[in-house]
């Protein structure tokens, strides 16, 4: 009930039911039978909220939602969170924190979804089938997932990732930034020695000591980097430790 209420669709009352019903067979038995009927009661104002949120309004309802609001609401309302923010985040704490952080938001979207108090009550490695997800709920679950983390998920994500847990490993595989490889590491900070050192000449014998004893560390031959730093251009010089590592 809460899932349909978030949607926009309203209970039926017993006595509305029935003359709908009566609706229908009136329709059915005129000269111009309407091609598709739907007996339906639809919430405007839980429409007009999904409006408010980003939420997309499927076609044939639009016309339930006052265009007035919608656009009050796009100049009002903050845009939803996008997977820009949640990338973020991811990358400025460690690979532990990013891991119990994709666990938190994918448990409280799984309680609200089944309209649980409290993610808490969220279960992170029992199945989503167990859980009480079916085919809607699912896609739901799917839905809030694109817009916080901007990704195009497929509908099927609840059953080919069937927990918490693993969903929150899918989505940590997909989202955290990659480790640099070692040797873009090096170069990176060669660039930046090489930029110090331009401003403290000095510093030119005292780096090339400590890159002697990494040659030696990783394996290297120390002795064939010897060079005449008097003789040597700082280009030079980083040009030669760059090809020597």
């Amino acid at each position: 009930h809460a899932r349909l209420a978030r949607t926009g669709i309203a209970p039926l009352t017993a006595d509305q039911g029935l003359a709908l019903f009566d609706t229908v067979i009136a329709d059915t038995l005129s000269d111009q039978p309407t091609t598709q009927i739907i007996a339906s009661r639809w919430d405007t104002a839980a429409l007009g909220t999904r409006a408010d949120n980003g939420d997309p309004i499927p076609v044939v309802l639009r016309g339930l939602v006052r265009p007035a609001r919608r656009h009050a609401a796009a100049q009002s309302t903050p845009a939803p969170t996008t997977g820009g923010g949640l990338a973020a985040r991811l990358a400025s704490v460690s690979e532990s924190d990013a891991r119990a952080l994709l666990v938190d938001v994918v448990r409280g979207h799984v309680a609200a979804v089944l309209a649980h108090g409290s993610p808490d009550a969220i279960d992170t490695e029992r199945a989503f089938s167990e859980l009480g997800f079916d085919s809607l709920t699912a896609v739901e679950l799917r839905n809030r997932l694109n817009n916080d983390t901007g990704l195009r998920l497929p509908a099927t994500l609840v059953f080919d990732h069937p927990t918490v847990s693993q969903l929150a490993e899918y989505l940590h595989h997909t989202l955290a930034p990659a480790a640099p490889a070692p040797d873009e590491v090096l170069r990176e900070a060669l660039d930046r020695v090489a930029a110090l050192v331009g401003a403290d000449p000095d510093g030119r014998e005292r780096v090339l000591a400590v890159l002697h004893g990494a040659m030696s560390r990783f394996g290297g031959d120390p002795g064939g980097a010897q060079v005449e730093l008097d003789a040597t251009s700082d280009e030079e010089l980083f040009a030669f430790i760059d090809s020597q590592l």
